[in-house]
Order: structure tokens, then C-alpha cells, then sequence
């Protein structure tokens, strides 16, 4: 993107730099973060995975994501520009609750953060729900649809997670960018009309 001189375009004739947004993507142990950051990231992805390892067993629960073999250690990092004036930035958060000391650090200045959610595994978003209402940080709630899953309604994973009325619940499958696309979209639109999360 050209940010050099251009006729009119703000004061002295500079064109304005993009708005730089920071939003979190959270969730449980093998929910699709990372997959989701990748399908839509306009750059190539920073992934910090390692594989698991025989120390994981007794650790991490693997029950409904047998066939994982990585797992993130830190973060994801991607972006996505949104018509040339809004510029995503987007954090994934590591699952597992032995890193979750690395939260309070992606959450600085962050305008907002979705929240993965597994069907089969709903429980692993609480801890992710209680850590935004706790710090009233505006996010929704995206069901990734995996395959052979018993698809519960939007109402039900509302009612299962004990969520405001106001938070939005959406399906998406995070393997698929304009999926993933309609989630952020969704969340920026929260935001704007005001939508946080309560204490």
C-alpha cells in the first residue's frame, strides 16, 4: 500500500495510515486457532508450534483431538486489511492452561477477541469467556463446525456457556477464509455498536 503524497487526501495532501486493530483469537486445546488465523491472514502466518511430545500425556487432554500432533507454544500472529483504511492484527492464543501466563501480554490494547468453540470439548471455552468478562473485553462466540460433531443450536452453546444475551454465537468453519472472514466482520460490528463483555 502506497502511503506517499496523493492529491487531497488528508492534511497536507498525506494520505492517512490505516487504522491498526488488535483482536485475539481464543479457545480451547485444539479448537482450530491456528487454523483459523492461516485461512485468513493476507501474510504468511507466524506459528510458534512444537509437536507433542510424551510429556504432554497426563497433561493435555487429548479426548475428541486424538489425531493432533502439534500444539502452539506462544502465539499465532497474522493480518488482514480491510479496504485500505482497517488493518487486523491478529493474535491466537495458546490453549493449553500451562501457557495461559502468556494471555495478559496478547491481551494489551487488544479491541476485542473471539472465542472458539468446540462442541464436542464446549466446556475448554469457559476459561477463555471468563477471562474476557472478567477483564470486560467485547468478544464472540464462533462454533467451528468440524465434521461427525452433533451440531447444537446457537441458543444452546448461549445458554451452555452462561453467556450474555448480547454476545453473539456464530457457526464458521475455520478452514475456510471467507468463514472466517464473516467472523471477524461479526466482531468488528459488536464492537462498534458498543457490545462488551461484563464483569
Amino acid at each position: 500500500m502506497d502511503y506517499a503524497n496523493s492529491d487531497g487526501d488528508g492534511a497536507d495532501g498525506l494520505r492517512t495510515l490505516p487504522a491498526a486493530i488488535k483482536i485475539l483469537i481464543a479457545g480451547g486445546f485444539g479448537v482450530g486457532k491456528t487454523t483459523l488465523v492461516g485461512s485468513v491472514s493476507e501474510t504468511k502466518p507466524l506459528r510458534t508450534e512444537e509437536v507433542i511430545s510424551e510429556h504432554s500425556i497426563g497433561v493435555d487432554d487429548l479426548v475428541g483431538v486424538e489425531d493432533k500432533s502439534m500444539t502452539t507454544v506462544a502465539m499465532d500472529f497474522g493480518r488482514i486489511t480491510f479496504d485500505d483504511d482497517l488493518v487486523l492484527y491478529l493474535f491466537g492464543t495458546p490453549g493449553q492452561n500451562r501457557f495461559w501466563f502468556v494471555w495478559d501480554e496478547l491481551a494489551l490494547g487488544a479491541l476485542g477477541a473471539v472465542v472458539l468453540a468446540d462442541t464436542r470439548r464446549l466446556a475448554d471455552c469457559f476459561p477463555s469467556v471468563d477471562y474476557f468478562e472478567g477483564r470486560g473485553l467485547p468478544f464472540i462466540v464462533a462454533v467451528n463446525c468440524f465434521a461427525g460433531t452433533r451440531q447444537f443450536s446457537l441458543e444452546e452453546v448461549q445458554l451452555a456457556l452462561n453467556l450474555d444475551p448480547d454476545v453473539p454465537v456464530m457457526l464458521c468453519d475455520a478452514r475456510d477464509r471467507e468463514s472466517s472472514k464473516d467472523v471477524l466482520i461479526t466482531l468488528f460490528e459488536y464492537v462498534k455498536k458498543g457490545g462488551a463483555a461484563r464483569g
